[in-house]
Parts: structure tokens; sequence; C-alpha cells
């Protein structure tokens, strides 16, 4: 079963996020992208239910901009099924970490619970932390 990456989100972020991935790690192939809403035809729905239906046979790792958001409530209704890996809060420290051993790993679900503590530990207030090593300095 090959394994795929679905970046889905409002607007272009998904784009942006996968021309930076690749700027990075190189040309991403089994990385497909969901710019949502961009086009006044635009239907969620459909779209998801055809990259569903179109990936039976292979592992498929949707990430989503936002928890709760319309592009998330969309693949939420495909959780149940065993090829389906839903993630939201997408950003290229957890893109990054999934993506470079997506292929090397035996369990997706641990890689992506690891990639998710991994990625949180990097969102930081930095103002905070120079405060910090300042005071360490006295």
């Amino acid at each position: 079963m090959a394994r795929k990456i679905i970046l889905a989100t409002h607007g272009n972020f998904a784009q942006g996020i996968r021309t930076s991935l690749e700027l990075i790690c190189g040309k991403a192939t089994n990385v497909e992208v969901i710019c949502a809403y961009m086009e006044e035809e635009f239907d969620l729905g459909q779209t998801v239910e055809t990259i569903i239906y179109e990936n039976q046979e292979n592992e498929l790792l949707v990430i989503t901009d936002i928890f709760g958001g319309s592009v998330n409530n969309e693949f939420f209704k495909y959780v149940e099924r065993s090829n389906v890996h839903l993630v939201s809060g997408l950003n290229l420290s957890l893109l990054i970490e999934i993506y470079t051993q997506l292929e090397h790993t035996d369990s997706l679900e641990k890689l992506i619970t690891q990639a998710i503590k991994n990625s949180q530990e990097t969102i930081q207030y930095c103002n905070l932390l120079k405060a910090k090593d300042e005071e360490e300095e006295f």
C-alpha cells in the first residue's frame, strides 16, 4: 500500500507550504494539495469524495489547516476508514518531519503522534526566550 500526503487548506496555503517543502526536501511526488474555495465553482464535498475514492488502495495522510474548519470537517467524515489518517494544524516543521520519514516508518500512527509532539515544541514566543536568556546571563 503506497502512502500519500494530502495538504488541504482554505486558500492557497496548501500550495505555498508544498512549495516550501520542495525547496527544502526536493520534488514531493507523493504530496497533493487542495486549495479550497479559490474557484467559484469549487465543491469541497465532491473534491474530497473523489480523493478518497481514487485512493482506496493507498494509505492517506490528510493534513488540514484548522481543526473544526470546513476542510477538516469534510475529511473527518472518512476517519473511520483504516487507510485515512487526519491531522489538523498544518505547519512546515510538522510536514517536513512526516514527509522525510513517511516511507521509512512501520507505523504511520506513531510517526504522526511523535511529529505532532515535536512540532508543538517548535512553536515558541521568541521574545520570552530572549528575556530568559538575558536573565540567565546575570
